[in-house]
């Protein structure tokens, strides 16, 4: 993607620019984050983990050819152009198969990395860094390179298939556990990536694509993967501490084509987000927080709505959420270890968000449905909604929204947008005329 990779080259020259990338499937989120990037005049990257979209559907039941066109759709409903959409893939690579052979696993990861690029897909995250089920671990550098390579091996012959501007490519062995740290932080901490790991890194990257053949490919790795101090736990958040993470920043100066990516960057303070941009972390991976703040939206309505409208005719989608949980727990069982009161307010209220995988649960989807219906024939007073989304009021009151359920939901999703969008181009006069 010649946009992206000229956002990139600005960054390189100096420009403290930088792109966020909304990782989330979630329909009002994508929309939020495409009203978000029509108002900037900006690009939009979205990105699909491996464990949502795959060749088999993921948990959200899609393929990559049919997320792309789920996005697609979304932007031709609120005319954005499809240039300005750049598609990503996350975490590329056995994630979803460390319980097979690593045989079987990698050819898996083969088909899902042909099918990404085949369906349009230009920001690749090769992603080896997880060992499989006759793997010896710790996996050395050298075997994670070696995987990348014979997975991008695939990508560029999808690619000459398919067509279009050639894919770019992230890639790094220190990756963080998706969806948040798993231990607590007090316990675990955090620590930044030593400069020389980065650099061993790329060394073995670029020794591996150079045995396949694909020196040529080196100019199109824009991110490495690295921890720059961030993270965050079920109730607490690791903040970034630009003190701490210089001699990685001077590092990737050396670099001419490539930034740091910072995954988990959930939550952080909005100074911390121009802090990281301007220390050369400009690709801020950003997934949990957006639907936290949807799962804020939703029972902030819901609880408005009971009042409302009365027990009898209300949607009752938090009770049906939380039904559902307890009926199939698979997605969060292995994550809560809290027993009784503080597993239900892990399950509700955790920064991990692993409430995000039941909202396109049939049951509570129709739940959704209902609340949406209710509150657009019975709009919520302001007065009452005040209560529960006091910033969403607001902007009715300022005729920045309509008084409708979604817009409201997709406000206060923008919340988190517009602080990654603050950071990633206010200070870009040279990003705004390029795009």
């Amino acid at each position: 993607m010649k946009t992206l990779q000229s956002l990139i080259e600005q960054h390189k020259q100096g420009h403290s620019t930088g792109i966020y990338s909304v990782c989330s499937a979630h329909p009002l989120v994508l929309e939020a984050a495409i009203r978000q990037a029509a108002r900037d005049n900006q690009l939009v990257l979205i990105e699909a983990t491996s464990n949502q979209v795959n060749q088999f559907g993921g948990y959200t039941g899609m393929t990559p050819k049919d997320f792309a066109s789920h996005v697609y759709q979304l932007a031709d409903q609120h005319n954005f152009p499809a240039e300005k959409i750049v598609l990503g893939g996350d975490h590329l690579g056995p994630n979803c198969w460390q319980h097979l052979p690593a045989r079987q696993a990698m050819e898996n990861s083969a088909q899902m990395i042909h099918d990404y690029v085949s369906a349009g897909f230009k920001k690749i995250h090769l992603d080896c860094s997880m060992s499989c089920a006759d793997d010896v671990t710790p996996l050395s550098e050298t075997i994670m390179a070696e995987r990348a390579a014979q997975l991008c091996l695939v990508a560029e012959n999808a690619w000459r298939d398919t067509g279009g501007e050639a894919p770019l490519y992230v890639i790094g062995t220190e990756v963080p556990t998706p969806g948040g740290a798993l231990e607590s932080l007090e316990q675990e901490g955090v620590e930044v990536t030593k400069p020389e790991e980065a650099i061993a890194t790329l060394d073995a990257h670029y020794q591996a694509f150079t045995d396949v053949g694909l020196e040529h490919v080196w100019q199109r790795i824009i991110g490495l993967v690295v921890q720059p101090g961030v993270e965050f736990d079920h109730h607490s958040i690791h903040h970034y501490q630009s003190d701490a993470a210089q001699s990685l920043s001077k590092m990737i100066e050396e670099q001419p084509h490539l930034v740091f990516e910072a995954h988990s960057t959930d939550y952080q303070n909005p100074t911390a987000y121009h802090e990281l941009v301007h220390d050369h972390f400009a690709i801020l991976k950003v997934g949990p927080a957006l639907t936290f703040a949807l799962r804020e939206a939703f029972y902030g309505l819901e609880r408005a709505e009971r009042e409302w409208l009365g027990s009898h005719q209300a949607s009752h989608l938090r009770d049906t959420v939380e039904q559902v949980m307890r009926e199939e727990p698979d997605y969060w069982r292995t994550h809560y270890a809290s027993k009784g009161h503080q597993q239900f307010l892990d399950c509700s209220y955790s920064l991990s968000d692993r409430i995000r995988y039941y909202w396109t649960h049939p049951e509570v989807q129709s739940a959704q449905q209902v609340l949406f219906s209710n509150l657009l024939a019975s709009p919520l007073p302001l007065t009452l909604l005040s209560q529960y989304l006091p910033n969403q009021a607001k902007a009715i009151l300022q005729n920045q929204i309509q008084n409708q359920p979604a817009d409201i939901v997709i406000h206060k999703i923008m919340e988190v947008t517009q602080v990654y969008s603050s950071a990633c181009y206010s200070n870009s006069a040279a990003c705004k005329e390029t795009i």
